[in-house]
Formats: C-alpha cells, sequence, structure tokens
C-alpha cells in the first residue's frame, strides 16, 4: 500500500515541548500526517509550520475525542485507506505502526487496538500505580461495552475505511475510547489487538490520567446513555 494512503492522526493539546518530535519520527515513513490542534493556547502552529502535515485547529478546547473525530473526517475525506489514531506526547513509537496495520492489509481486522498487556517487556515497562489501574480499567471497559481486550484507553489503534466511517465519535473527551468499543460491537466489526510499546517519561506520566479522571468516563458513559 502506497504510504500517502494510511493517514496519522494527531490529536494535541498544549503539546509544544513534544509535537515535533513526534512528527518528526513518522516523517521518514512516508505517511500522510494530520494534526488537530485542540485549542492549545501554546503557538502549535509556529512549532511545526515547516513540517509536511495536514493542520486544523479548534478554535477552543473540545477534548481528545473532538479532535480525533476532526482528524478522522478529515482524513476520509482526503481518500485515507487507513487511519491512525496517534498520540502527540511522545509515547507511541512510529515503528510499531507497520504490525499494527498488517493486519488491516490483509483483510483479517477492520480495526487493531494496541495493547501494552501482550508483551512481558511492554508490561514490565509500565509503572505499577499505572498497571494497576489499567487492569481495574479492562473490567470496567469490559462490564460497560462487552468488548473485553487486554489493555484500556490506549489511545494507539488503526482501521480501515468502512471502520472509520462508522465509528462516529460524540463523546468529546476521554470517554471516547470506551465509546469506540461500542460503536465496534454495535456494527460487527472485526478487531484484533497488536503489542505496542509505550515509552513511559516523567512528562508524559505528569499528564497521565488520574483515577478521578477514569471515574468521569464512568459517569460519562451513564449519562450519555452509550449503553
Amino acid at each position: 500500500m502506497n504510504p500517502k494512503e494510511i493517514y496519522i492522526v494527531i490529536p494535541c493539546y498544549n503539546e509544544k515541548k513534544m509535537i515535533r518530535q513526534t512528527i518528526s519520527s513518522l516523517i521518514p515513513f512516508g505517511y500522510s500526517i494530520i494534526v488537530v490542534n485542540d485549542g492549545s493556547t501554546q503557538n502549535i502552529e509556529e512549532e511545526i509550520k515547516d513540517l509536511p502535515v495536514i493542520y486544523s485547529r479548534h478554535r477552543i478546547n473540545l477534548g481528545q475525542g473532538a479532535a480525533l473525530r476532526t482528524g478522522t473526517e478529515l482524513a476520509l475525506q482526503k481518500g485515507a485507506a487507513i487511519i491512525v489514531h496517534f498520540d502527540s506526547d511522545g509515547q507511541h513509537s512510529a515503528t510499531d505502526i507497520q504490525n499494527l496495520i498488517e493486519p488491516i492489509e490483509k483483510n483479517k481486522s477492520d480495526i487493531v487496538i494496541g495493547s501494552r498487556f501482550l508483551n512481558k517487556d511492554d508490561i514490565n515497562a509500565i509503572p505499577t500505580k499505572r498497571r494497576i489501574l489499567l487492569k481495574v480499567a479492562r473490567i470496567v471497559n469490559g462490564l460497560l461495552t462487552g468488548i473485553w481486550l487486554s489493555d484500556a484507553h490506549n489511545g494507539f489503534r488503526a482501521m480501515n475505511r468502512n471502520a472509520a466511517a462508522k465509528l462516529k465519535i460524540k463523546e468529546n473527551r476521554m470517554a471516547h475510547a470506551s465509546e469506540i468499543f461500542i460503536l465496534m460491537k454495535k456494527h460487527k466489526l472485526r478487531y484484533s489487538e497488536c503489542p505496542t510499546h509505550i515509552i513511559y517519561t516523567e512528562y508524559s506520566q505528569e499528564k497521565g490520567q488520574s483515577p478521578f479522571n477514569s471515574i468521569n468516563i464512568v459517569i460519562d458513559l451513564i449519562l450519555n446513555k452509550l449503553l
């Protein structure tokens, strides 16, 4: 497949410190890259203006789910064959993308979810408190969505055009990750998991979700009657 038909959607909110490095790691692979600036107070556009990306901006901060919705819709308009969601904070590795999209290219899956819990080395790389939180989140996700995967709220995922068109995200903020599972089940999409290595730094851990955010996600799902 032509790498230009593979669109990497990067939601970005105040990631001036990492966004250039994140994009630069992707450029050598020849992918099409979409950056959605979700109402950042930092000057993200100035930081990346010389890089070969498609740039979109929300005037106000709406949330990661909204940024992914904007980026995915734009990728579909541009003719994307495969769309990959990729975080802007440097946690994801560009070298994992080929493994992530391979089941889609072989027509074995419509959507592939990255998992930190399929390889021992990847599991050991997860900070202990984060590992416990993710295991609890996995159970909550399974009970709420009916989709039982090894990981929860890993923003690294890939999908074909058919899946992207059906995954119409309504949740603007972090509950979108669980909403995607609900939509996968509703539309009977073929799904699989792929090992992904997450790069944990002091910076990324500071920006990570707290247990309180996890509670808010559950509340958002219930209030919006997604079940």
